[in-house]
């Protein structure tokens, strides 16, 4: 669950979202209209003036303000950001291992990861030895590998060619499956893919919210004149 209510007034934005547990939301919006700075508070990277809110799956992260490693959230961006002299394997285990967990158990942990998004083979590989759209399965690999609760994803296909964008989001949609999800995305198939719900932002606030195909059936909502042109 994501409860928010929270502010930057330096980039004159205010957001009020309340999104369920277990669902995946859509933030889309033109440029400039704070879907970033949106992620940026959600993932702990952005701390919001005082006064403001963000309860995360029933925590309150914003007063006291909660650091990203403590949040019980994933970020994943459309750069990969693989440390270039680790292989997939010890990129996928990263997180594991930096959370405690002793490295044979984290290395088999996100073998299986790996296994499961199609790139076993490629375990011993270093990041430039593997293609955008194989980095982008390691980073989500390791993105879940530790269990978040919640997952964010910036953007994540924006640098994928056609092809690999179709493969990454099955991927995708089983990853989010069991989880609280927030996508930004600028393409409607995206939506279609994987989001329950949308979010569109407007002068830095949410100004039109709810369940995909409820807006997709309604002339008026903003989902529509955004993507469909009417």
């Amino acid at each position: 669950m994501i409860d928010m209510h929270a502010s930057l007034q330096e980039r004159h934005l205010t957001f009020d979202l309340k999104h369920s547990a277990n669902r995946t939301l859509a933030v889309i919006g033109r440029n400039g209209t704070g879907k970033s700075s949106l992620v940026g508070l959600l993932s702990g990277l952005l701390v919001p003036d005082k006064g403001g809110s963000i309860v995360l799956d029933g925590h309150e992260v914003a007063e006291p303000w909660v650091g990203p490693h403590k949040r019980p959230i994933t970020l994943l961006s459309q750069d990969p950001t693989l440390f270039p002299h680790l292989s997939a394997l010890d990129n996928a285990s990263y997180g594991l291992r930096a959370g405690g967990m002793n490295k044979a158990e984290a290395r088999e942990r996100a073998r299986q990861h790996l296994e499961d998004f199609g790139i076993g083979d490629l375990v011993d590989r270093k990041p430039h030895q593997m293609s955008g759209g194989q980095q982008q399965r390691v980073a989500l690999a390791r993105a879940i590998a530790v269990e978040p609760k919640i997952l964010l994803l910036d953007e994540p296909l924006a640098a994928m060619d056609v092809a690999a964008a179709v493969q990454l989001r099955e991927l995708i949609k089983k990853a989010l499956s069991g989880r609280t999800g927030v996508v930004v995305t600028h393409d409607m198939a995206d939506i279609s893919s994987f989001a329950d719900d949308v979010a569109v932002l407007v002068g830095g606030k949410v100004s039109d919210y709810g369940p995909v195909q409820e807006k997709l059936n309604d002339e008026n909502s903003m989902l529509r004149k955004y993507f469909l042109g009417y």
